[in-house]
């Protein structure tokens, strides 16, 4: 294999917005931020959640034309 060819990879924090951080592998030099992780996920919590989804909605409607 060549030298210098494929990127670093290295140990990376990724921090979730529910205040659980986690070490990992990537090439990704920085810390990564998450929305959503296996800490606070409704499938693996078991419990319902709502996730903000009305910009998604809103910005598809805007698009296409459709109203509610």
């Amino acid at each position: 294999m060549k030298e210098n060819t494929h990127p670093r990879y290295e140990e990376v924090t990724v921090k979730c917005h529910c205040g659980t951080t986690f070490v990992t592998r990537s090439t990704q030099a920085k810390e990564i931020t998450t929305e959503i992780c296996s800490q606070c996920h409704p499938f693996f919590t078991g419990k319902q959640k709502l996730i903000d989804t009305a910009g998604r909605i809103e910005r598809f409607r805007k698009k296409y034309g459709q109203k509610q």
